[in-house]
């Protein structure tokens, strides 16, 4: 009788757990990465800065990169890192490094694995939702890298 009784627990337990709502979540798509990274490339050689582009999805996955034929081979990590942190702290990559220099209970988020605490990255959001997120490295200026961010953002919607 004990038995029947466990089973027949587990089984209102199973039951209770599947009817329970489904998580549904955006992604950023390979196509709109693509065009993404495209957009930014674009931005930064209208003025002549040698970049790579790397675009993430939601998860923190790398879903495309374009990388400039000058720039240096450090921007392809550069990038990746930026967008990487914009995604995780659902921020633009530069006010991250502002916090983490302006409030010292921040300070150690340099040493979270993948940050890079310079302007470049920015989250990509569909609604209030951080659907991935794109980085820029190589222009003489993380604040220009950003811009190239953004503007690419501006030209795909």
């Amino acid at each position: 009788m004990n038995i029947r009784l466990s089973l027949l627990a587990t089984a209102v337990a199973w039951v209770s757990f599947g009817s329970q709502a489904a998580v549904t979540e955006s992604n950023l798509s390979l196509a709109e990465a693509q065009k993404l990274a495209s957009a930014a490339i674009q931005s930064c050689a209208a003025k002549n800065y040698n970049v790579t582009v790397t675009v993430v999805d939601r998860a923190g996955l790398v879903t495309a990169v374009q990388r400039m034929d000058n720039a240096g081979p450090h921007t392809v990590e550069a990038s990746r890192m930026k967008a990487y942190t914009a995604l995780s702290t659902k921020n633009l990559s530069g006010k991250v490094m502002e916090t983490a220099q302006n409030n010292t209970g921040a300070q150690n988020m340099r040493d979270v694995p993948g940050f890079l605490l310079l302007a470049g990255g920015v989250p990509v959001k569909r609604g209030n939702q951080v659907i991935g997120a794109i980085g820029v490295g190589g222009a003489p200026g993380g604040n220009l890298d950003e811009a190239c961010a953004l503007d690419a953002l501006k030209a795909i919607q």
